[in-house]
């Protein structure tokens, strides 16, 4: 077992899920889709299958984040939600697999999204305040919003894939995301100089 304790009661057995892929006469590079992922054993399967096969499928896990029950092991071990154990699920069999089939040239990497509102202010404005209303939209970034926030919000309003590679650069002293070899480069960065 990957977490050395019972995640859930009747989990899905990973050979399974593996043979509900070839009924699904899936090929090699497509793409599953789980929206009830739980301990996201059906990633661990398709990674699994990439290794033995060499194939390139993706997966795209979709869970809410669901509490684990108060007085679960999983709880106690530290996952607050399924969706974490999801999570760890994946790391920790992306490095098992590897570790048992090094010759694979599988892509092990994943990225975790999360759904969310816009990260930019909608403009609504209050005419009897106009002037309170244009000073707060000077800063039009809703507030707790991270740089990488704004980067996939960008992604998806340029209809860019979200699987491209991002790099992440310092230059004179600001960050700058470097998106599929230079396809799209981004500073969201306040303060950006010519230099």
């Amino acid at each position: 077992d990957l977490f050395g304790f019972k995640v859930f009661d009747f989990p899905k057995p990973i050979k399974v899920i593996q043979r509900f892929i070839d009924m699904a006469n899936c090929n090699s590079s497509d793409i599953i889709l789980d929206f009830f992922s739980g301990s996201s054993t059906t990633a661990h399967a398709v990674m699994q299958l990439n290794a033995e096969d060499g194939g390139n499928r993706k997966f795209i896990m979709v869970q809410i984040p669901e509490p684990t029950p108060e007085n679960s092991e999983a709880r106690k071990a530290g996952y607050d939600t399924i969706a974490e154990i999801g999570k760890e699920r994946i790391r920790r069999a992306a490095k098992k697999i590897q570790e048992e089939n090094p010759e694979a040239k599988a892509d092990f990497g994943f990225k975790v999204l999360k759904l969310d509102t816009s990260n930019i202010k909608k403009w609504q404005p209050d005419f009897d305040n106009l002037e309170q209303d244009l000073l707060g939209a000077v800063d039009n970034i809703v507030p707790g919003r991270s740089s990488h926030d704004l980067l996939y919000e960008v992604l998806i309003k340029y209809g860019l894939p979200l699987t491209l590679p991002v790099e992440q650069l310092q230059i004179h002293g600001h960050t700058l995301y470097n998106v599929a070899n230079g396809s799209l480069v981004a500073c969201f960065d306040e303060g950006v100089t010519l230099e």
